[in-house]
Order: C-alpha cells, then sequence, then structure tokens
C-alpha cells in the first residue's frame, strides 16, 4: 500500500481490512507524515498521554492487523525523525502522510485474531490461539 500527501493511515488500515475481509494481518512501512501522534501508556489511568510532532520522517513502523468488538483494530508503533535527526516514537495514535509518501508492507495471516481488554492491565491485548 502506497500513501500519499494527506492520507490517514489508520482510516486506510481500516478501510482495508473491510474491503478485503482481512482475518488479520502485520504490516511495517516509512515514509513521511505531516502528522504523527505518539502516546505512552498511563496503567494507573488505563489511558495513553498524547503528544503530536509534525513534519517527520517514519524511519520505522510495525503493528497487527485485528479485530475488536466487530470493528478493524489497528495496533502500531514507530520511529520518527525530524531534520535534526532526533527520534521520537512509540505506540502510534494517529498519521497523517505529509509530503511525499508512506509505503506499506501488509502481510496477511489466516486466523481471525482479536484483541480484548485484559482487566488485571487495563489494555486491550492481541489473542492468539495455541497451537494445535
Amino acid at each position: 500500500m502506497v500513501l500519499r500527501e494527506g492520507d490517514d493511515l489508520f482510516a486506510h488500515l481500516e478501510a482495508l481490512m473491510r474491503e478485503e475481509d482481512i482475518p488479520s494481518a502485520s504490516f511495517t512501512g516509512f515514509g513521511f507524515a505531516g502528522s504523527v501522534t505518539f502516546g505512552f501508556f498511563d496503567f494507573a489511568r488505563g489511558e495513553y498521554d498524547p503528544k503530536t510532532f509534525l513534519h517527520r520522517e517514519i524511519a520505522g513502523m510495525t503493528g497487527t492487523l485485528a479485530w475488536k468488538d466487530g470493528a478493524p483494530s489497528v495496533h502500531a508503533h514507530a520511529a520518527a525523525g525530524d531534520a535534526t535527526f532526533a527520534l521520537v516514537g512509540g505506540h502510534l495514535l494517529a498519521l497523517t502522510v505529509g509530503t511525499g509518501s508512506l509505503e506499506i508492507t501488509i502481510t496477511r495471516h489466516d486466523a481471525r485474531l482479536q484483541r480484548l481488554r485484559d482487566p488485571t492491565i487495563g489494555a486491550n491485548v492481541l489473542q492468539v490461539p495455541p497451537p494445535a
């Protein structure tokens, strides 16, 4: 998948999951972000502390595509650099492509994977079936 300036990463991945009926997948990517929001999970509150950065180059992005409550669920992490070569990164909450493109390689998996909230940690966890 190649996204262009102004495209919303999460909207495109969620639409792809619905349109192609993808049971689950993993993905990697790199490219340009006009705006990228990272979050650091606060386990005490059960919420992300977000921070948004503008005009960054995504040096690396990795994630999984699964389902939660019947809807697509994207879980991604990335590292993003600026013109001074300083990096920021972590859990991706949002990404809009900047000037240029964002290239994503998606590997589809056969099993339909779900995310469920783990009450002991207060976060969603990917459920992987035990080996047969």
